[in-house]
């Protein structure tokens, strides 16, 4: 029987995920076979990849003829097949909705509230990542093998190359007045997620899932991380910075970020910084 093969790839928020379940859960080092796809270059746009996961995401994972597509379905089967007994389950809905939408940790990275946000961003990753998944997307598109894939093509060229445009001042009128309104409300959402919601999720010290990691922790660490560098933080007490949330870190959140930023499975995956 052939290993799992994870693919995955080291900036991307939901491949830490798993990342951080396989340290945790006892796997040894050659357990799960690990692929790369380069998101910032665009790889996942690549039509053999879109034919193992229809949706072009990380993390994907192949094992014993079955493909998981998403975060959820891989931690759930990492946590099945653990070497170790995990934590305890998730017995919330926090796994769902730390996933949702209106907190994406995705977009976090991409939103822009203002002009002087627009251009630290641009002068960061943010329109080197755009214009290169554009310049994939345009690339494969037009392929033999993307043929059957052309709906998907059509819809990503059109919602990448509507935030490329924004990025390279290239988008019509209005189009960066929503954006960044846009922007501020998802960044509210996340502000008021934090401040309100997650402390009810937290023990007072601990995980989750109690003394070691659980289900909702591997997804909970990888957002947070996410958060965190999205402002340009080391660590978690840097919420508490005006872009941010405006005041102090909640107690909980802050214990939680430092019982996971003392674990070696967290120094192993975020050795090269938070993503």
């Amino acid at each position: 029987m052939s290993k799992p093969v994870l693919y995955t790839f080291g900036g991307s928020v939901w491949s830490a995920a798993p990342e951080l379940a396989i340290a945790e859960l006892g796997y040894s080092s050659d357990a799960i076979e690990t692929k790369v796809v380069n998101l910032v270059n665009g790889e996942n746009f690549a039509p053999s990849f879109i034919k193992i996961n229809p949706n072009a995401t990380l993390p994907t994972l192949t094992a014993n003829g079955t493909t998981y597509t998403n975060t959820v379905d891989v931690i759930s089967y990492l946590i099945k097949n653990a070497p170790k007994p995990v934590g305890k389950p998730s017995g919330t809905d926090l796994v769902k909705l730390i996933h949702e939408d209106s907190i994406d940790p995705n977009f976090a990275l991409l939103l822009s509230r203002s002009d002087e946000e627009k251009k630290a961003r641009t002068d960061g990753i943010v329109l080197t990542f755009l214009a290169n998944r554009q310049s994939a997307l345009e690339k494969h598109s037009v392929t033999p093998e993307a043929a059957s894939f052309s709906d998907f093509y059509k819809d990503k060229i059109a919602g990448n190359g509507s935030l490329l445009a924004i990025y390279a001042d290239n988008a019509p009128a209005g189009a960066k007045q929503k954006f960044f309104e846009t922007s501020e409300q998802h960044w509210a959402n996340i502000r008021k997620f934090v401040l309100e919601a997650l402390p009810g999720y937290l023990p007072e010290s601990g995980f989750i899932g109690g003394a070691s990691p659980g289900e909702d922790d591997f997804h909970l660490g990888a957002w947070l991380a996410r958060i965190v560098a999205t402002i340009g933080g080391k660590h978690g007490s840097s919420l508490a910075n005006q872009d941010a949330l405006k005041q102090a870190v909640p107690p909980k959140v802050l214990t939680y970020w430092n019982t996971w930023s003392a674990r070696d499975s967290w120094k192993t995956v975020y050795a090269e910084g938070l993503h």
